[in-house]
């Protein structure tokens, strides 16, 4: 499978690690090539950065690991016709730097992901991958066992297709509904983020536990 990342900071660059230790091509968008060098360079040929429009028409997937503030011009770029009828997986949290801890910039009746399907109408959108941090986005390892991702989008098709990228990332899912489940999601990531700054470490994940 070949899988275009609109954004080429941390978040992409480690779920580019993953696509690529799992056998697929990986090309990462971004505003500045030459700063993904050595990234593309340590894969090989599974891996190649370009524009956000280059990433856009490569992928079969798409992910968007784009900052808050960056993720309306990125998609601009790279154009919401070459992601017309893909998969997008929406990494993005609505985070508002100016005060720290960040807070979210919109909620309740709003969220980054219904932004994200607004702004690429044909595409098919799914939340995922927001609700941890980088270095445990693949593979994650807890004693307690599998942690637990928490996806949503309009698309029974296209969630079945996140569901099984993120067993083979090694995370169990459970799929909440439509897209306006970002509104949960994404302050589920401020919860992750609260903790963080309260603890001064990420290596926590969320689990959802049955009886």
């Amino acid at each position: 499978m070949k899988v275009g990342i609109i954004g080429s900071g941390d978040v992409g660059k480690k779920l580019g690690d993953g696509f690529v230790a799992l056998g697929h091509s990986v090309k990462i968008g971004t505003r500045d090539v030459n700063k993904l060098a050595e990234w593309a360079s340590k894969h090989g040929t599974h891996a190649s950065a370009g524009s956000f429009a280059d990433a856009a028409r490569f992928g079969d997937i798409i992910v968007i690991a784009t900052s808050w503030a960056g993720t309306t011009s990125a998609l601009e770029m790279a154009d919401p016709q070459n992601m017309a009828g893909k998969v997008v997986i929406d990494v993005t949290n609505p985070l508002d730097f100016s005060t720290m801890p960040p807070t979210l910039a919109i909620g309740r009746t709003d969220s980054a992901g219904e932004t994200v399907q607004r702004l690429l109408p044909a595409a098919r959108v799914v939340k995922a991958f927001n609700i941890v941090g980088n270095p445990h986005m693949y593979k994650p390892s807890f004693s307690e066992g599998r942690p637990t991702m928490f996806i949503c989008g309009n698309d029974d098709s296209a969630k079945k297709m996140v569901t099984d990228i993120l067993t083979a990332f090694g995370w169990e899912s459970v799929d909440i509904g439509g897209i306006e489940g970002s509104r949960l999601l994404e302050p589920l990531a401020m919860l992750w983020i609260t903790y963080y700054f309260r603890t001064n470490t990420g290596n926590h994940a969320f689990k959802l536990l049955r009886k």
